[in-house]
């Protein structure tokens, strides 16, 4: 299991992100998109937008479990972010997040 904390800080300063709502419907919408990141407390018309343009792109979405606050910390932003699309990861492995766990054999 990945940090997901240290991994948003990385792809932050390593890769290339663009916070807040409008921008990620924008990059939902074109498929632009390497991974898509909601925060827990993300207004509802923002998430049903996000998930239903995820869902036609075909776009990673993943809902980090703080609030906005948090995740601007977490981004060493000076303002909230409810919303943080990754366009390419940098050094960071946060696109592990998308991979799918596969059951051990038994």
């Amino acid at each position: 299991m990945i940090d997901v904390d240290k991994a948003i800080t990385t792809a932050v300063r390593t890769g290339k992100v663009s916070f807040g709502e409008s921008s990620t419907v924008q990059n939902a919408k074109t498929g632009k998109a390497r991974l898509i990141i909601l925060t827990s407390n993300c207004p509802r018309q923002t998430r049903r937008d996000v998930e239903y343009y995820c869902r036609l792109s075909d776009v990673p979405l993943f809902t980090y479990r703080g609030s906005s606050i948090d995740l601007a910390v977490t981004c060493g932003k000076p303002f909230i972010v409810s919303a943080l699309t990754i366009k390419e990861p940098g050094d960071s492995e946060i696109l592990r997040l998308t991979e799918k766990v596969e059951p051990e054999e038994t």
